[in-house]
């Protein structure tokens, strides 16, 4: 039976046919017309559904770049500086002084039973509490000095432990490995930077890296995403490579029709730091595509290059930071990222390289030209993805060489105002994130959360690119703005091209899969200010119902 739902509005992403107040959708889940009722009631006997007759439909959002471990992030003790939406729709409160943070990890730890079990803890960001003495192992000692903690800050590239802590893993003073963080005595302060400094506290790093890998955080993170209208998620840090015996439950989880979510996965070949034969690992990769499903794809590897700006481990170009001490650091060895990568290149996989700072960007785009000038190969689309401090002269090579661009738009108002005053100063803060730059250039790009670095929500995304707006009420670029059709645009259709899906979904017309975001308000009519208060009935995913928590 054919189901024609009826909506406010429908806005399709597709050019030729923009809007349209009816949609025709069959058992498979695939669009059979988009348009007045009279033009899609002709495919056949059908039913009108006209529940979501006062709602407005757009493409499901495509979240370009996430993490699937957020959803069991979101069970472990929550720290950050903003609150945060649990799956249940629940809220986990801000916590804003280390006085509160310290009398959370207290409360976990009377909570626990258990004398050796650890607090893993997430979400803190030292940056916003710079009127204080940054946290080390001794504010840490104050909750338990026997309890190892591990807190890892929201960027993911940092981490803060107790003495404890390092006395189980066996850290010492003694050891020598970039990013361990020392005080002026050259003690241990508790400070680990980047994952070969923390991978030495292997078991709070491990909680926290392999938090995606239960049935749970799964299903977790897909009603995230179902709540906030998003039908496809990617996943970049992706562990089928490295737990290839998890496998069978992320293919279990995502076929079952309850699950609300597509997941595209891009796996990490080897952890910063270690060694790996990349051959090899793009040739499993090329198999486990073999795999693949309507709801779970995997089509090929992420090369993290460096840290976060915040951090102060994102390499930048000269003048280098504005203020504080620079620890940028390069997670790959410049001389073999061309043959690290060219495996997967050759093998048609898609190649998406994390860099936050404008110099590993360089080295980026100096790589991919490399493999193109070796293996020419039309329509990669390989991608730079949060690509926040792109000059103007990376945006052309990019067009030229057919990159895209992922924009980790959300920094505009998390870290908007410390990048301002703080990392980069006030010029650079106002070119983050350019994507009008880049739309004048040609560049195809998305924009994105990486939750669980922030939130997931592509209406908060949205919004971040449209105003550019800090918790001060400062403007970070004006020049930078975009529409609200052209964010809709980012979020939809251009991220689904990123991941070479466009043909599927992204948009709403015939053939395309019925993946529907249903809010309750249109975004590219109400007051730009308000987009990301836009309420979000659910989704339809192929056609079925998945309703938010809470409506």
């Amino acid at each position: 039976m054919i189901t024609i739902y009826k909506a406010a509005k429908i806005h399709t992403l597709n050019p030729s046919n923009p809007t349209a107040d009816h949609i025709a959708v069959d058992d498979s889940g695939m669009i059979l017309g988009v348009g007045t009722y009279e033009d899609v009631a002709g495919w056949g006997e059908s039913r009108l559904d006209d529940s979501f007759a006062n709602k407005i439909m757009t493409p499901g959002f495509v979240e370009a770049h996430a993490h699937v471990m957020a959803g069991g992030m979101m069970t472990l003790p929550y720290l950050g500086y903003f609150e945060r939406a649990r799956a249940d729709g629940s809220i986990a409160p801000a916590i804003t002084s280390y006085d509160m943070l310290i009398d959370a990890l207290r409360a976990e730890d009377a909570r626990l039973d258990d004398p050796h079990e650890e607090i893993v803890a997430v979400g803190f960001d030292p940056i916003y509490f710079s009127d204080q003495p940054r946290l080390t192992r001794h504010h840490l000692d104050q909750v338990s000095s026997t309890r190892p903690i591990y807190i890892q800050h929201a960027s993911g590239h940092l981490a803060t432990v107790n003495t404890a802590m390092l006395e189980k893993n066996a850290v010492t003073r003694d050891l020598r490995v970039e990013g361990l963080g020392r005080d002026s005595d050259d003690e241990l302060d508790g400070e680990l930077r980047e994952p070969p400094a923390m991978s030495l506290c292997k078991t709070g790093h491990r909680t926290v890296m392999f938090s995606n890998n239960t049935e749970v955080a799964l299903r977790d993170f897909g009603a995230m995403a179902r709540n906030v209208g998003i039908t496809t998620c990617t996943d970049l840090a992706g562990s089928a490579i490295l737990a290839p015996k998890l496998l069978d439950m992320w293919q279990q989880v995502t076929s079952d029709e309850s699950f609300p979510m597509r997941v595209v996965q891009y796996n990490i070949p080897v952890m910063p730091g270690e060694a790996a034969d990349f051959s090899a690992v793009a040739d499993t990769m090329v198999r486990l595509r073999q795999s693949e499903t309507d709801k779970y794809r995997m089509p090929g590897a992420k090369f993290v290059l460096d840290g976060s700006i915040q951090g102060f481990s994102a390499l930048i170009n000269p003048p280098g930071y504005f203020k504080g001490e620079d620890h940028g650091q390069l997670l790959a060895v410049p001389e073999q990222l061309k043959d690290w990568m060219m495996p997967f290149h050759r093998a048609g996989l898609s190649i998406h390289m994390h860099c936050n700072g404008n110099k590993t960007q360089d080295l980026a785009i100096e790589t991919i030209e490399q493999l193109l000038c070796e293996a020419p190969r039309p329509d990669h689309r390989h991608t730079i993805t949060h690509a926040q401090l792109t000059t103007q002269a990376q945006l052309r090579k990019m067009a030229k060489l057919g990159l895209c661009a992922n924009f980790f738009a959300n920094h505009l108002w998390f870290w908007g105002d410390q990048h301002f005053e703080m990392t980069v100063g006030p010029e650079r803060a106002n070119q983050l994130e350019p994507c009008r730059s880049a739309m004048r250039e040609g560049v195809s790009f998305s924009v994105h959360s990486d939750a669980g670095v922030t939130p997931l929500g592509s209406l908060h995304t949205m919004w971040c690119a449209v105003n550019r707006v800090t918790p001060s009420g400062r403007i970070l670029g004006e020049y930078e703005k975009i529409t609200p059709a052209e964010a809709l645009k980012a979020v939809t259709i251009d991220a689904a091209y990123q991941l070479h899906l466009d043909h599927e979904i992204g948009s709403l017309e015939t053939g395309k899969q019925a993946d529907i975001a249903i809010l309750d308000a249109d975004p590219l009519s109400v007051d730009p200010m308000s987009i990301k208060d836009i309420g979000v009935w659910g989704t339809l995913l192929g056609g079925i119902k998945h309703e938010a928590a809470g409506r």
